[in-house]
């Protein structure tokens, strides 16, 4: 299976406030490149999103912005793309607001939500949290909130059921953005 895994954490309660975005690239099964950065999301920081995560305004004083970002992700946004995030409805929604900022359209690609489908194939689970998720499918989610660390934890989520249940499955979940 060929996706990238995306997470974003964000500066403030507002979704175009992105402030860290991390990608992982799967090719058959296999993770083969990561990306990370951190994000100037041009607006102040909340208290309760810095204790979540640990990213301040000083951190990101001098990152790029999302528009200056976009232009070395947009290929892996590109129709037919196969894009997946743990709660992927938070992550699509910071991607179009984030870019909307700038004027940038919001890019067409297809999404699987890890937190769908680990509803679907692990339903005895006492919650479908990231951190439950991999703990439950012996996933190394090696510093939760982090964006690449999620990412990564996603990833291997997305692997693990696809070799567990298979294509057709996974393709059941699939939605259009």
């Amino acid at each position: 299976m060929n996706f990238t895994a995306m997470d974003f954490e964000t500066a403030n309660h507002f979704p175009e406030s992105a402030c860290s975005l991390a990608l992982v690239l799967v090719r058959n099964n296999k993770i083969i490149d990561r990306f990370y950065t951190v994000i100037n999301p041009q607006m102040p920081f909340d208290a309760q999103n810095i204790k979540i995560h640990g990213i301040t305004a000083a951190d990101v004083k001098n990152a790029p912005t999302m528009a200056e970002v976009w232009p070395k992700i947009k290929e892996l946004y590109q129709p037919g793309m196969l894009v997946t995030a743990h709660n992927a409805r938070f992550d699509c929604n910071v991607m179009a607001k984030s870019l909307a900022r700038y004027d940038i359209p919001t890019p067409h690609y297809l999404v699987v939500d890890t937190l769908a489908t680990s509803r679907r194939f692990e339903p005895d689970l006492k919650n479908h949290k990231l951190d439950t998720v991999s703990e439950a499918l012996n996933i190394n989610l090696w510093h939760h909130h982090n964006a690449l660390s999620d990412s990564e934890a996603c990833a291997e989520i997305l692997i693990h059921q696809n070799k567990e249940f298979g294509d057709e499955q996974i393709k059941n979940l699939v939605k259009q953005i």
